[in-house]
């Protein structure tokens, strides 16, 4: 079915509960293992139409968020979400009960069973009011970014237009974008201060109303980690710092070098060969078609996904005016469709985001006949693998979109994993002291980000940039507000995609055969049960990160740039 034909209706919410409260009646009195199973069907169609309304409005928002219908829908999701969680709460204490646990675990395995438990660790009714001011706090964050038009040289831009310039060869161009960037940023400093400290109180107030210290903890077990914990994460961000930290300053000096400059400044960390960055060849439709060659070279199963994406306009890609930043992928269960939302500008990272979100979207396309909704994706730095790993997967196709500057686009691409990882770990670090620390004032959080940076990014220069010096640069991260704690997902992920990477150059077919069997998978296991299942090391696992920077120094030496 395509996008347009997707019919969207507002959940009857009282009929949905009623239909819930009986199935789960049934479930509990059910006098055998088989008859369970089926109830446990019927809750998750239930739970499969809600979510697909849900998506469906979200990303119809996401599209235009000045069309009024779907804001109001989207703010009907955001009130009642809590509603739903209540009744999620209710299956999974159900599930935690059950007569035939035995008999379910061996036909969903103990996955189910550990999202379950750790899904009871996060919600009480006593929370329904404060999920929802935390809800209505991020779609509030989200608008603001989104209404952002810049004035800049004669023209009302919004900040992922603007951003394209950073690419530029001219710097007083870069630089004037940049600074017009920001400038969005702190004319409405006091605003995404506010915000972001109401979302530190809400989030502090339903930690300590469900038992805990602080909300550190809490969100650890609402993004469902059931084998690693915050010290573990510790101990990771001191291995980047210790190895890739280095090798990030080494790559500013080459680029500082290779393109002529005394110092190099923030807006000149974009700007790459002083012949110009590489950028895709052709229109937005053009990169589509070539994405479609590519998928269906790559192998059977990506090229039924993406013909399947192609076909039923499930991609929602060029930057338009009221059209809110940055890309996702979602799905629409009741349909069993992925969905990619981007927003390309004409830079590299058109081509990055197809194959980052289509990595997300094959993994769900892969797993999407699983009987129970809890398994379409797995926990998120899982996610995280297959969309990352996608990225370094496709590098022998890459000439399709960029010719022959396909050399220095694996170079910028691959420098910029190395640079990320810093900036990953920084993010993670300043939200632990943010909410282990919940009385901050705005400038105290500043002052904090300040710190962090410039142990993980010391290189850095704003160039006099008044809000950034005192420590604004994270406002401009959505996760920040909205997904807490999701951003050493990547960090974690990226280490496993650059594992595939490895394998890619040893064995292509071994490596795709690995990351099929992941993607497969879904979320029937735990993000250690799923990096184990596919052939790698696990992240946290001593003396995986020397030997593996070393490998990637190597392929950036050896590229032809």
């Amino acid at each position: 079915m395509k996008f347009s034909e997707m019919n969207y209706t507002r959940p009857d919410l009282q009929k949905l509960e009623t239909e819930f409260n009986t199935l789960l009646g049934k479930f509990d009195g059910a006098t055998t293992s088989e008859e369970q199973q089926n109830v446990l069907a019927e809750i998750n169609e239930l739970k499969k139409e809600f979510q697909t309304f849900s998506s469906l409005a979200s990303v119809r928002n996401s599209i235009d968020t000045t069309n009024a219908f779907y804001e109001a829908e989207q703010d009907f999701f955001d009130i009642n979400e809590p509603t739903i969680k209540d009744l999620n709460t209710k299956f999974y204490k159900a599930l935690g009960s059950s007569k035939f646990k035995d008999d379910l675990k061996k036909k969903f395995g103990n996955q189910l069973f550990k999202l379950a438990d750790v899904n009871l660790k996060t919600f009480d009714t006593s929370i329904i009011e404060d999920l929802k001011e935390e809800n209505k706090l991020g779609t509030e964050y989200t608008k603001l970014v989104a209404s952002a038009e810049v004035e800049f040289r004669g023209e009302k831009l919004n900040l992922s237009a603007l951003s394209a310039f950073g690419e530029s060869t001219d710097r007083e161009l870069r630089k004037d974008a940049y600074k017009a960037n920001w400038s969005f940023f702190a004319q409405h400093e006091e605003k995404f201060d506010e915000v972001f400290d109401k979302l530190v109180k809400v989030r502090t107030r339903i930690a300590r109303k469900l038992g805990y210290k602080n909300f550190v903890e809490l969100a650890y077990y609402r993004m469902a980690r059931t084998d690693y914990n915050a010290d573990m994460v510790a101990v990771f961000r001191n291995e980047v710092l210790k190895n890739v930290v280095p090798l990030s300053a080494k790559l500013r000096e080459k680029q500082r070098e290779r393109i002529g400059l005394d110092k190099l400044k923030v807006y000149d960390f974009s700007h790459n060969f002083n012949s110009g960055n590489p950028k895709p060849i052709g229109t937005p439709e053009e990169i589509v078609a070539n994405g479609q060659k590519m998928y269906a070279e790559l192998s059977p199963e990506t090229k039924v996904f993406f013909d399947f994406m192609v076909n039923n306009d499930l991609m929602d890609l060029v930057n338009k005016k009221g059209k809110a930043a940055g890309g996702y992928c979602t799905m629409f269960p009741k349909f069993k469709s992925p969905f990619i939302f981007a927003n390309f500008n004409g830079t590299i990272g058109d081509v990055d985001v197809l194959t980052h979100e289509a990595g997300h979207a094959f993994q769900c396309f892969e797993s999407r006949n699983f009987e129970i909704e809890e398994y379409y994706w797995p926990t998120m730095e899982a996610c995280e693998i297959h969309s990352m790993s996608m990225e370094h997967l496709t590098y022998p196709w890459m000439n399709l979109f960029f010719g022959s500057y396909t050399e220095k686009y694996k170079s910028v691409h691959l420098s910029a994993t190395v640079h990320f990882l810093p900036y990953g770990v920084s993010v993670d670090e300043f939200q632990h002291v943010v909410y282990e620390n919940p009385d901050m004032t705005p400038a105290e959080r500043k002052k904090a980000w300040l710190e962090i940076e410039k142990k993980y990014r010391p290189w850095l220069d704003y160039d006099g940039v008044d809000y950034l010096e005192r420590g604004g640069f994270w406002q401009r991260q959505g996760h920040i507000y909205r997904s807490p704690f999701y951003y050493i997902d990547y960090c974690l992920a990226q280490l496993c995609a650059l594992q595939f990477l490895s394998k890619s150059q040893k064995d292509f077919g071994a490596a795709w055969k690995d990351y099929l069997r992941l993607c497969q998978a879904g979320g029937s296991d735990s993000f250690l049960g799923l990096v184990k299942l596919a052939g790698l090391h696990s992240p946290f696992e001593s003396g995986v990160m020397e030997p593996l920077f070393k490998e990637v120094e190597t392929y950036l030496n050896g590229l032809q740039v």
